[in-house]
Order: structure tokens, then sequence, then C-alpha cells
């Protein structure tokens, strides 16, 4: 069972917005169930919704308890774009494999405004554009390259050179792709929305509750926990995050550390539409603004798990990130009222391993790694869901652990 992760440290901006409460209750005794989801982040929500309007009984554990993981530390851009950049995903794994892994993405942010909407979740969602800068690892010319792949695969972006997009957005860069439909959201409030509409449709709740191994047969899963009762089921989804369970294949994926933080707000200063900037630089800056102007600002990623060392640097990076930020929009006031860190996990390919597990086929992970976790979450609980009744995504195969 999983290495324990001391997922985040420090204040997300999350926690100045009020979630719902989302009810638990303790697990006294073995129960049975169609399926149970260990993890109740936002990978968790979004299965225990899709399975439960599927019509499917489903239990859910968790540790720690709802929303408590890694959710809460998530900056929530909520974007199609992968981070590896079609043009150079294309090299990687194809270009048909690499076009329709993009359009997937897109498609799934789509879904997930929708059905949104559809449930009447309140968390803040709006409709962006993205603006892509030219950065280190794809300068001018490979921007231009980027935006040209994308249109080939039917998936539209315009190039801004540096004088329209210092005149449009007030940025000072040598160029940027403008994209647009992605949305952003307050995963607190989503993850909650998204577990209470589960609980409307009898889904059981337990936490604390730890796994402590898991044992599959040919029709069941059996899965014992720390204070001794059993959940047995006829599948089970493993939606842990950035701690991995020993029977997930060890797949090209590192966990990594990452930083952010949240300025007071200033509606008054932001840059036009809000739109989300990101860079083509490794490690790259990432902005975005709340509904109340707040800007929320990542970055400064480097390549350790430890903890204390994680946390440690907290304040130079906000530090370093607030300064960065200075640079690339100097009207604002980029003083953390708000600064945290957490774990995080990347994959070679920036795309997320989903799907049963090999020679386990009732045991479904996720690992929806990389910067569009929450995108990635959708796309799982549309492929999950689809096996668990017996029928194939057509796009199972992009992301599955033996591609």
């Amino acid at each position: 069972m999983p290495r324990k992760l001391d997922l985040r440290t420090g204040r997300p901006v999350w926690s100045a917005y009020r979630a719902p409460t989302v009810p638990t209750d303790s697990l006294t005794r073995d129960v049975k169930t169609d399926v149970l989801i260990i993890g109740m982040g936002i990978s968790g929500a979004m299965m225990a919704e899709a399975l439960t309007a599927d019509g499917h009984s489903v239990a859910c554990i968790d540790r720690r308890g709802p929303l408590k993981g890694s959710t809460a530390a998530t900056t929530a851009l909520v974007q199609f774009e992968i981070d590896q950049p079609l043009s150079i995903l294309s090299r990687m794994i194809g270009k048909a494999e690499a076009r329709q892994a993009w359009r997937r993405s897109r498609l799934a942010v789509s879904n997930l405004a929708a059905r949104v909407t559809e449930l009447g979740i309140t968390c803040g969602m709006s409709r962006t554009q993205s603006l892509y800068l030219a950065g280190t690892v794809l300068g001018p010319s490979e921007l231009r390259e980027e935006a040209e792949a994308r249109r080939q695969a039917g998936i539209a972006a315009t190039y801004l050179t540096p004088r329209p997009l210092a005149e449009a957005f007030g940025i000072d860069r040598d160029g940027a792709i403008l994209s647009h439909g992605n949305i952003a959201l307050d995963p607190r409030k989503l993850t909650a929305g998204l577990l209470l509409e589960a609980l409307g449709r009898k889904a059981r709740l337990y936490t604390p509750v730890e796994a402590t191994a898991i044992k599959d047969s040919a029709d069941e899963v059996v899965v014992a926990t720390r204070d001794g009762p059993t959940i047995t089921a006829r599948h089970v989804v493993l939606a842990t995050g950035y701690e991995l369970v020993d029977i997930v294949p060890a797949a090209a994926h590192q966990i990594i550390s990452t930083w952010a933080i949240a300025t007071r707000p200033q509606p008054r200063k932001l840059w036009p539409g809000a739109t989300f900037i990101w860079e083509a630089s490794d490690p790259y800056l990432y902005v975005r603004a709340t509904t109340d102007g707040r800007v929320v600002c990542g970055g400064e990623d480097e390549d350790f798990v430890d903890e204390t060392q994680r946390d440690e640097l907290i304040p130079d990076k906000s530090e370093r990130i607030a300064e960065k930020l200075g640079r690339l929009l100097p009207h604002l006031d980029t003083r953390p009222e708000f600064a945290w860190t957490g774990s995080f996990g990347t994959t070679t390919t920036g795309l997320p391993c989903i799907g049963a597990i090999p020679r386990h086929p009732r045991i479904h992970a996720v690992m929806g790694y990389g910067g569009n976790g929450i995108t990635f979450s959708r796309i799982a609980a549309e492929i999950v869901p689809a096996s668990i009744r017996g029928l194939e995504d057509t796009d199972a195969s992009l992301f599955a652990f033996n591609r």
C-alpha cells in the first residue's frame, strides 16, 4: 500500500472561501458495494458522481477526509492544453495519437463545464482564454510551429506577435498563443458539490478509513482497512493522487515539489479578460485570477519530494514567484497574502495513466498527473465507468498503463 506523503503545507488561497460540508460516516462493520473508490479528492469525487449517475452502488473511503489531500493545493487552471506541447508530443508518441490526446483533453474541459452547469454546482466557474507565452522551451519560431500544429489538429490557436500581445494584454514577450475554451473554478467547492451529488444518490462515504491491503479474484476485490472492517466490491478505483499504491505499475512518472502564492483582491488591476497565462518554459510560471480579483501564481517546480526541504523553501520561493509575477504584470500588487507548497506528479509525455491495472482487471487507477490534473480527472470519469459497464472508450488506449 502507498507511501504516505505530507501532500501540502502552508495556506492555500481556497481556505479563504467556504466550501460546503460533506458528511461522512465511520466504518464500523464489513461492507459490500458495486464500486469502492479509494480517495475523496477531486478525482474520487468525479468518479463517484459519474458511477452513481450510472446506477452503481458506490462506497468511498479516505484516510484523511473529503477535500483534505492535494485538492486544496491546486491552482485550478482547468486547461485542455497539455503540459507537453502538441508539436513535441507528436514527435514522442506519433502525430495521430498526440492530436487525439489534445482533442480529448479539449472535449473533457467542455464536458466538465457542461456537467457542472447541468448539476448546478456553485464553484465560481467561468470560461476563460489562455495565453501561452514564448519561453525557454518554445521560442517565437517554435511557438508559431505549435500554433500551426494545433490548427492542423482542428484546435483553434492564434499566434500573437509582440505588438498585438502588448496592446491587447499589456504583456511584453516575444510572442504568445491565444486559445479559447478553458475554465477557472474553486476546486474545493467543485469537489464538495460532486460528492454531495453522489451522496444524494445513496453513495456511502467513510472517513477516516485507511486501506491496508487489496486482494482481487475473478469476481470481486476485497480491501482490508487499518481498523479491521473489510470492503468487498466488484470493482475498486484507486484515486489516491500522488500517494502511489504498490499494485500500480511504475509508469514513467515522478513526484516533484511546486509552490504558489495568491495576492489580495485587486479586481481593478487585472489584465484584460483575466486570461490564464503560462509560459513555454521549464519550469513554467502560471497565473490566473479568482472571482473576487485575487491573482494566483505558481511555479518554481523542483525535482525533489522531501517534504521538510520543500516546506522550508516557502518564503524564498514565494518571493521569487512574486518577483516573476511583477516583471510579467508590473501594475499588480504582487505581495503574497497566501503562500503554499505541495507534492505534484509529472509524466514524461504529460499524459495521465488511467484504466485497469495490467493483470488486475477489477482494479482501476487514476494517475491524472501534470498541470491538467482536473481535466484528466474528467477523462478518467468517462473512461473508467465505461470499462466497468463492459464498454471500451475509444481513447482508452491513449491513457492505458500498458500503452
